[in-house]
């Protein structure tokens, strides 16, 4: 016998797959599926790149469609761009602060932007462009943004005893379901320049005095004040029983605007959105619902534009 117990000339004997192996030896056989693309290789010399470019991607997609969180109302708001910033604070509005950004391409307008800020003692903060940018929600700023306090708004009486210390016939505008703070900024300039005394909205599905309004109003919010009601109907109840007519304008109405003959009298022009106008409760509590003539190719305008064409009219009927 040879050495290792084995019968000389003898071939050994080939062992069979052990019990229990479960068929390693056949799926051993099996393919292993498609090919990965080379990106997907742990040796692909450019995943690396590949990977950061995707991430950059998703990134600028994110800063370009920001997740809007709901703003507190007592949340200070922000003034963006080198013309809006300069009027404002050439208006006097109440601010808290002025960005600047680093290494900024000065000009006259942020000079005397600095200029103004530094005699008035606001606050001069320097800011990266990423900080102005969320600051401004996005916007517009071009290096420069002011900071201003949550607005004050007023009680809807207020507007009237403004127009009776000022012995003038009360003239206000009430906005219904107006959303964009630019209608609202630039009904405030139309406001401001034929002499209303002030603009009521409501608490609700209202645009508010925002940085937004702000800056369409060019300051002139600075010297108008703005209350604000949480029922708008009940408010203009309350205007009537002050003595006052509620004229609203609606593309439906019988009477041109400049034909209403109550413009002379103590008045509150109503002005509603664009697409929807004036909802059926405040068209209920109108006294008169005036339309604005116009060519039928034209079927509605801005909200801020109807408010300018009416309070025109106000005012050359309180010239006559």
């Amino acid at each position: 016998m040879a050495a290792g117990g084995r019968a000389s000339g003898r071939p050994a004997k080939k062992k069979g797959p052990s019990k229990g192996t479960g068929g390693q030896k056949r799926r051993s056989l099996e393919g292993k599926g498609a090919t990965p693309p080379a990106e997907m290789r742990h040796w692909y010399k450019d995943k690396a790149r590949a990977e950061r470019i995707a991430r950059e991607e998703q990134g600028g997609a994110r800063r370009s469609a920001p997740t809007k969180q709901r703003r507190s109302e007592d949340a200070p708001e922000f003034i963006g761009g080198r013309n809006p910033v300069l009027e404002a604070l050439q208006a006097g509005v109440p601010s808290n602060a002025l960005y600047v950004a680093q290494r900024i391409d000065n000009d006259d307008r942020v000079r005397d932007s600095i200029k103004i800020a530094t005699e008035r003692g606001i606050a001069l903060l320097e800011a990266t462009r990423e900080k102005l940018d969320r600051l401004t929600e996005g916007g517009v700023h071009q290096g420069i943004a002011l900071q201003i306090p949550a607005y004050d708004y007023a009680h809807p009486s207020e507007l009237v005893e403004l127009a009776h210390d000022a012995a003038e016939i009360p003239l206000i505008v009430a906005l219904d379901s107006v959303t964009d703070p630019r209608n609202l900024g630039a009904i405030a300039r139309s406001a401001t320049a034929f002499g209303a005394h002030g603009l009521l909205i409501p608490s609700r599905r209202s645009a508010g005095v925002t940085g937004g309004a702000w800056k369409t109003s060019a300051g002139t919010l600075a010297s108008l004040r703005v209350a604000r009601a949480a029922n708008l109907t009940a408010a203009l109840r309350e205007y009537r029983d002050a003595g006052l007519f509620v004229i609203g304008l609606d593309g439906a109405g019988e009477t041109d605007i400049g034909d209403v003959q109550l413009l002379s009298e103590p008045a509150v022009i109503v002005v509603g959105s664009e697409g929807k106008g004036l909802s059926r409760l405040v068209r209920e509590h109108c006294d008169v619902l005036a339309r604005i003539p116009m060519r039928a190719a034209a079927e509605s305008l801005n909200a801020g534009v109807a408010a300018g064409v009416a309070l025109y009219e106000v005012a050359r009927h309180r010239r006559l």
